[in-house]
C-alpha cells in the first residue's frame, strides 16, 4: 500500500487567528481554504501539512488524522474484511477526494483518502 502523506486534523475555532498563527509564527503557507476546513503546508516540503476544521461538511464527526493513500478502495475493502468500525462510508466528495472514516483500536477517527480520478 502506497501512503502519500499523513496529516494531523485539529479543531478550527478561529479561522483568522489560526491563519495568523500558522503563517506568521510557525511559517506555514495556506494551501487550501474551503471555509470549514483549511490546510497549511510547509513552503519547503508540501507533504508536511496541518489541517484545521470547524465541522466536517459531510461526515458525522471530525477526524483526528488524515492518511492519503494511492488506492482508497483497496484500503476500504481491507477495513471491512478486518471488521473495523466504519464511521463514514466511502464517498466521492464534491471537493475532489474519495474517502472514508474508520475508528482505530484506540478510538481515534482516521480519514483515509485518495484524490478522486478526473473524468
Amino acid at each position: 500500500m502506497e501512503i502519500r502523506r499523513i496529516v494531523p486534523d485539529l479543531t478550527l475555532r478561529d479561522r483568522d487567528a489560526s491563519r495568523r498563527f500558522y503563517e506568521d509564527v510557525v511559517g506555514l503557507e495556506l494551501s487550501m481554504d474551503l471555509g470549514w476546513v483549511v490546510t497549511f503546508s510547509s513552503p519547503t516540503n508540501e507533504t508536511a501539512q496541518l489541517t484545521l476544521m470547524s465541522k466536517d461538511a459531510t461526515a458525522p464527526v471530525n477526524p483526528d488524522v488524515s492518511i492519503e493513500v494511492a488506492d482508497v478502495d483497496a484500503v476500504y475493502t481491507r477495513a471491512l474484511a478486518a471488521g473495523a468500525e466504519i464511521v463514514h462510508p466511502i464517498t466521492t466528495e464534491p471537493w475532489g477526494v474519495r474517502r472514508f472514516f474508520v475508528r482505530d483500536p484506540n478510538g481515534s477517527v482516521i480519514n483515509v483518502l485518495s484524490h478522486a480520478k478526473r473524468r
